[in-house]
């Protein structure tokens, strides 16, 4: 079938031109913006001031809530437990905390909205695109966009709104800061002492039993721990902790260090099992040069010169701990270390 025997039902419709030419609808053509509806709180001040004090309401309950969340870890111990329904038993701080924090953050959220949705400007407007650049003139037209949008928001006129806001916004952030507490109980001078104190006998680790001046030979390495210690109490791991110790025997003669001697007895010193990097237990021991390495990161310590450090990242030698002997013959502390034990305590303050 031709060109010519096509029907004109098929052919796209066009409209005549007073000069006879054929145009075709556009299929695409703009079709606008609906008009704008406003709304009630837009023609009703009253309805206005409801919503304000909704929203305002709203983010006074967020700063109640969040009071309540600060108050909940002064009130509940953390080792309490409350039965729910039908929940169950369940750890009160836990469930006070996300209650009130949940609470908080779920009311500013929905102040904002309300706000945004019943006294901000819902106007729709197009807006042309423009260069990517940043000419003088868009600059002058998003200040004056941003200064628009404060306008309609109304934030100036309604001072109610505002300061709630502020407020709850503000007040949040410290559910952060009382998260910190749970970081760990505050250490006080803990860092400054250990177990140790005068009259207290070195107890071998290995024996568990009183260590006596002839049982430590020249060359051997010997961790003891202090008298009243054991393995099976509560908080043996955190006091073992700074309480750990080196003993070794050094010929009088090759110590170096004046208050090391001074601090031994017959050759035989003592030094803080914790090195002063990170921490790491030290025991690896050098007999012929009296070094000894941490095994975590190669810090050297040489414990006839006071137990400086002569290689590694450690910032400061082992504290060392000043022994005698009691009237039993036993190996006894003087006191305790002259500096606190650990990792990098000076460089934290």
């Amino acid at each position: 079938m031709s060109s010519n025997e096509i029907s004109d039902k098929n052919l796209p419709h066009e409209q005549g031109s007073a000069h006879g030419t054929a145009v075709a609808e556009n299929p695409f053509a703009d079709p606008g913006l609906p008009p704008h509806k406003p709304r009630i709180q837009d023609v009703d001040e009253q309805a206005a001031k409801r919503s304000e004090r909704t929203v305002a309401l709203l983010f006074t309950v967020s700063m109640l809530a969040t009071i309540g969340f600060i108050a909940s870890f002064v009130i509940f111990p953390v080792d309490e437990i409350v039965y729910v329904w039908p929940i169950g038993h369940v750890s009160a701080t836990n469930l006070s905390l996300g209650l009130t924090l949940g609470v908080a953050l779920f009311c500013i959220g929905a102040g904002a909205v309300h706000w945004a949705r019943t006294l901000m400007s819902d106007e729709e407007f197009a807006d042309d695109r423009h260069a990517i650049e940043a000419a003088p003139e868009v600059k002058a037209k998003v200040m004056a966009d941003f200064a628009d949008g404060a306008r309609e928001s109304a934030i100036g006129r309604r001072p109610l709104i505002r300061n709630t806001m502020l407020g709850a916004l503000a007040m949040v952030p410290l559910s952060g800061v009382v998260l910190l507490r749970e970081l760990g109980p505050l250490p006080e001078k803990k860092l400054f002492h250990t177990s140790w104190k005068k009259g207290l006998q070195l107890i071998n680790m290995n024996t568990n039993e009183p260590l006596r001046p002839e049982d430590v030979v020249v060359g051997s390495l010997t961790f003891a721990k202090p008298e009243g210690l054991e393995e099976d109490d509560e908080d043996f791991n955190n006091k073992i902790a700074k309480d750990a110790l080196m003993i070794v025997r050094i010929q009088p003669q090759d110590i170096k260090d004046r208050r090391e001697l001074e601090w031994s007895h017959e050759g035989i010193v003592a030094f803080s099992k914790i090195c002063t990097h990170v921490g790491c237990p030290i025991s690896l021991y050098e007999q012929q040069t009296h070094h000894v390495l941490c095994p975590c990161h190669q810090s050297t310590f040489d414990l006839s010169d006071g137990a400086r450090v002569i290689f590694g990242p450690a910032g400061h030698p082992l504290p060392q701990l000043r022994i005698g002997v009691n009237g039993e013959g036993n190996l006894e502390a003087l006191g305790d270390f002259a500096e606190p034990v650990g990792p990098a305590f000076w460089e934290r303050g």
